[in-house]
């Protein structure tokens, strides 16, 4: 497939057949951005809340992006650009020593939100599809109809630090107003706590994202052909390799078997892990 994608990019102008037009989306601005978002407040599970109220340390292990709310609004007295919000969801992932025994896992709920402004250029045009259903909240209307499209990509983020806080009560137990959408608690086997614990977790977290607006178009591009794939449909049985013919393929490891010392330069060739002495891992050579 990639030979046949090379010999279109190197095609001949004189072998263009015809023009065709064809409906896409082109990005009218983007943007990247890398946040470190400081002390995010963690909402943890019932049952890990206990944990945490009575645990002697905890060490937060990782985060993963469950979710990210986008919502697009047009800038005032400026028609080009557009106001997205973007809230993003994510899952913490902690262990909690608690007396003697082996750390327990913990984990809950925080959230971070951003605001970006990007030229979306302006469009007068009302869009609706076959598929829309007016007023549904999931659904074009007319206010929204013609609204650019606004992509939101990013990565799971690295946890940087982590701390956990004693809840003052000399001045009340603040009410949380936390909203939370009913799929993403539903990734969750136990109700989230909000208020009334007796410590808090809080984590810094970095990540790296890229928003984009797009708006839909037609654009008339040359054709070559109709693609129509050269590779073969077979089943399970039917393509599978001959495994002596797969291992004729595989390069005969030369350095594995000349003895390095400690002080000895592996080959560019080889991972970090055979340029480690000391305690080596089982693919690693004795």
């Amino acid at each position: 497939m990639s030979e046949q994608c090379q010999g279109n990019l190197r095609c001949d102008p004189q072998d263009l057949r015809q023009a065709m037009s064809v409906h896409t989306r082109k990005i009218t601005d983007s943007c990247r951005d890398k946040d470190c978002i400081e002390d995010l407040r963690v909402y943890l599970t019932r049952g890990s809340q206990a944990l945490l109220d009575t645990a002697a340390s905890t060490r937060v292990r990782c985060a993963e992006l469950l979710y990210t709310y986008i919502d697009v609004e047009p800038v005032a007295f400026d028609r080009n650009h557009y106001c997205i919000d973007a809230t993003f969801y994510y899952r913490i992932l902690a262990d909690a020593t608690v007396g003697a025994g082996r750390p327990a896992a913990l984990y809950g709920l925080a959230v971070f939100s951003k605001r970006a402004v990007l030229c979306g250029e302006d469009s007068r045009a009302h869009i609706f599809r076959s598929d829309t259903r007016l007023l549904a909240p999931d659904g074009a209307t007319r206010r929204s109809a013609n609204l650019p499209t606004a992509v939101v990509e990013v990565l799971d983020p690295m946890v940087l630090s982590s701390r956990v806080r004693e809840v003052c009560d000399c001045q009340g137990r603040e009410e949380t107003t936390l909203q939370v959408p009913e799929a993403v608690l539903g990734l969750f086997d136990d109700e989230l706590v909000l208020s009334g614990e007796r410590r808090r977790l809080f984590v810094t977290l970095g990540q790296f994202s890229i928003i984009r607006l797009e708006r839909d178009a037609q654009l008339v591009v040359p054709v070559l052909n109709y693609a129509i794939p050269a590779k073969e449909c077979c089943d399970a049985a039917g393509c599978a390799e001959d495994p002596c013919e797969m291992f004729s393929r595989i390069p005969f490891p030369t350095t594995q078997f000349a003895p390095n010392g400690c002080d000895a330069q592996a080959d560019s060739g080889e991972t970090d892990a055979y340029r480690t002495c000391g305690c080596r891992t089982e693919t690693q050579q004795a």
